[in-house]
C-alpha cells in the first residue's frame, strides 16, 4: 500500500501528535542541565521546576507591592484588548468585504484601495496611532484593527466572489432585492469563511497586541514579557510565551468548534486544520 493512502489511527495520530512537543522539552531539559552544571546560577535556562514555581507565584501568589494576582490580571487585560481589536475587524470584514465582493461598483471604488492598505506594516503606524490618540487603549485597539482588517476584509470578499452564480441567478429569478440576496443567500454562506479569517488573523493580531502593550502599557501580557527583560528573568518571560501560546491555540480551537457546530456542511468533504 501506498504512503499516501495509509492513515494513522485516533490513538497513533495523537502520539506522533506529542512526539515534536516531546521533543522540544526533552532537548530544552537537557540543555538547561548542562548549562546549569557549568553556572548553577544560569539564567538563560532555567530548570522547568524553575519555571513552574515561577509560574504558579504569578498565578496564585497576590504581588507584594499591589496584592494583584499578577499573570491573571494580565491576561484579562491582553484579551480584552485583543477581542475589541478583533470585534471591530470582523464586524469591518464581513460588512464592507460583502459589498465588495458582492456588487461590482462598490468593488471598482473599494477593492485597490482595501488591497493597497493591506500592504502596509501596520507596526510601522504604531507611532502615528500614538500621536493621534495617545498612548491608552484605544491605539492599541485600533493597531490590532487596523493590522487585521484588510486581509480579513479581501478574504471575505473573495469568498462572496467564488459563491455559485446560481444562487444569485436563482434569488433574482424567485424576486428578491440586492439586500434580500445579501442578507439572505450572501451572508449565510460566507460565515464559515469569515470564521477562517478570524483564525487566520488572530496570528497578526497576537504580534500588535504584544508589541503595542510592549511599547507604551502599563499592564498585559506583552508589558510584563519586556519588563522583566531587563532583568534577565526567564523564568518569567518563556512561561508567559507559553501562556500565550496556549490561549492563542485555544481561541483557534474554539473559533474551529463554533464552525463545525455552526456550519457542519462546510465540513463534510475534509478535515480542518
Amino acid at each position: 500500500m501506498r504512503l499516501i493512502n495509509r492513515k494513522p489511527d485516533k490513538p497513533s495520530a495523537l502520539a506522533l501528535a506529542a512526539l515534536p512537543f516531546a521533543g522540544v522539552v526533552i532537548a530544552y531539559a537537557v540543555a538547561s542541565h548542562f548549562r546549569r552544571l557549568e553556572n548553577p546560577t544560569d539564567k538563560l535556562l532555567p530548570s522547568i521546576e524553575q519555571m513552574a514555581a515561577t509560574f504558579w507565584r504569578m498565578a496564585f501568589e497576590p504581588d507584594r507591592r499591589s496584592g494583584d494576582l499578577l499573570l491573571w490580571g494580565d491576561t484579562l487585560d491582553s484579551l480584552m484588548r485583543l477581542a475589541a481589536g478583533m470585534g471591530a475587524a470582523t464586524l469591518f470584514a464581513v460588512t464592507v468585504g460583502v459589498l465588495i465582493g458582492f456588487l461590482p461598483y462598490v468593488r471598482s471604488t473599494l477593492s485597490p484601495f482595501i488591497a493597497s492598505i493591506s500592504l502596509i506594516p501596520p507596526i510601522t503606524i504604531l507611532p502615528i496611532l500614538f500621536i493621534m490618540v495617545g498612548l491608552g487603549e484605544t491605539s492599541k485597539i485600533l493597531l490590532i484593527a487596523l493590522g487585521t482588517a484588510p486581509v480579513m476584509t479581501r478574504s471575505v470578499a473573495q469568498a462572496v466572489m467564488d459563491l455559485p452564480k446560481e444562487l444569485i441567478i436563482k434569488a433574482q429569478t424567485l424576486g428578491a432585492s440586492t439586500w434580500q440576496m445579501m442578507t439572505r443567500v450572501v451572508l449565510p454562506q460566507v460565515l464559515p469563511s469569515l470564521i477562517t479569517a478570524m483564525r487566520l488573523g488572530l496570528v497578526p493580531a497576537w504580534i500588535f497586541l504584544i508589541s503595542a502593550e510592549a511599547i507604551a502599557s502599563t499592564s498585559g501580557l506583552g508589558y510584563r514579557i519586556f519588563l522583566v527583560r531587563r532583568f534577565l528573568a526567564m523564568d518569567v518571560i518563556l512561561p508567559y510565551v507559553l501562556w500565550i501560546t496556549l490561549l492563542a491555540y485555544l481561541i483557534d480551537r474554539l473559533l474551529l468548534a463554533l464552525s463545525r457546530s455552526a456550519f457542519p456542511w462546510n465540513h463534510m468533504q475534509g478535515e480542518s486544520l
